[in-house]
């Protein structure tokens, strides 16, 4: 029978059907699910942490690590020696540095809309290293100087950066990275020309340094970074829902009552010295912001109320893995950290670029 008027304008649309059908229901994001994955992801960190304590060129088997915990091993032991107070504040200071470089490559490519952001591509670690380099020809010791003139130079260069970019076009997203990009360059030709003028002792502690150095680590500096990460990180969060909305565009975020320039403003100025003070202490350790918050959003999703924890962790984990490679495999000498995450990272970068980078520029 031949359906009449509305009664046509009614039929079922098979392909309508289908479609509704093959398109999958997405499940809004719940305070249970973020503490469900950051729970399985602190579990996974912890293993890692684990292997990485028995792992090294003293053999420290399982079993005195487990005696260890239990409380069974004397103080005496070489064993705990090892495990105390030299390979615990290493993964720890390994944790907490890649904890934040991976909040700082969420935060800065939400803000700047550029999947290449990170604090190493934008001159934040090279200012730091500036101030190091300063430090170590001036003689400053590991313990404090050298870090005081890193974190000088890292936020004396964020204040550049942002008074540069920020000068002319206001909080444009754009300038600041090209700002970055630049006062980048910069810094490490200054580097490069003092590494080429030194020739004594000092040559191989700068070099050390510049590919990221995480031999030095002790509990002090734990006491100081571990508070300022998780009061940065708290804020941060608390911006989750503003850098969900500033990814889809600036102009829809500031007319869904996002007050776009504070919050940039904020969000920049809390990360970067985050970044400037935990570079200070560990050197320059390139792309973890970049691999790892890539990774958790290819698999979680770029929900920032999820994406954050679960790449902060994420990078502790990856930070933890990759100075464990660095520290054992052509053991009893090690490599910086820095080149293991160089090695990881600069693939993975042609690959992004290779990947996905006419929609980059398209955006």
């Amino acid at each position: 029978m031949e359906l009449k008027g509305g009664e046509a304008s009614r039929r079922p649309d098979p392909d309508m059907d289908m479609r509704v059908k093959e398109t999958p229901i997405k499940r809004p994001l719940t305070p249970r699910k973020v503490a469900i994955v950051s729970l399985f992801l602190v579990l996974g960190s912890l293993l890692v942490a684990g292997a990485s304590l028995v792992l090294g060129t003293a053999d420290i088997s399982p079993g005195k690590l487990l005696s260890l915990l239990a409380g069974k091993l004397q103080e005496s032991d070489p064993a705990r020696l090892i495990l105390l107070r030299i390979r615990l504040p290493r993964i720890l200071l390994s944790g907490i540095v890649g904890f934040a470089l991976s909040l700082g490559g969420v935060v800065f490519q939400a803000i700047l809309r550029n999947p290449l952001a990170e604090p190493f591509i934008l001159g934040i670690s090279s200012g730091a290293a500036f101030g190091a380099i300063l430090g170590i020809l001036a003689g400053f010791s590991f313990n404090m100087g050298i870090p005081i003139t890193a974190f000088a130079g890292a936020l004396a260069t964020i204040l550049l950066i942002l008074a540069l970019g920020s000068r002319q076009m206001g909080m444009e997203s754009s300038t600041i990275l090209l700002t970055g990009v630049i006062v980048n360059a910069f810094f490490t030709a200054i580097i490069m020309f003092v590494i080429s003028t030194t020739a004594d002792s000092r040559l191989h502690t700068m070099l050390f340094w510049l590919y990221g150095d995480l031999s030095q680590s002790r509990y002090i500096p734990l006491a100081v970074l571990t508070p300022v990460l998780l009061a940065g990180s708290v804020v941060l969060y608390a911006h989750a829902r503003h850098l969900n909305l500033m990814t889809a565009g600036e102009e829809v975020a500031s007319q869904l009552g996002v007050e776009v320039e504070r919050t940039k403003k904020v969000c920049l100025v809390i990360i970067s010295l985050v970044i400037g003070l935990v570079v200070s202490f560990s050197g320059l350790i390139g792309f973890v912001g970049l691999i790892v918050p890539h990774l958790t959003r290819m698999a979680l999703g770029s929900d920032h109320r999820l994406l954050i924890p679960a790449a902060s962790i994420g990078g502790a984990a990856f930070l933890v893995a990759a100075d464990t490679i660095a520290r054992t495999v052509i053991s009893p000498n090690e490599i910086p950290v820095g080149v293991v995450t160089a090695f990881l990272g600069a693939p993975f970068f042609i690959y992004l670029l290779k990947t996905r980078g006419s929609r980059w520029t398209r955006s």
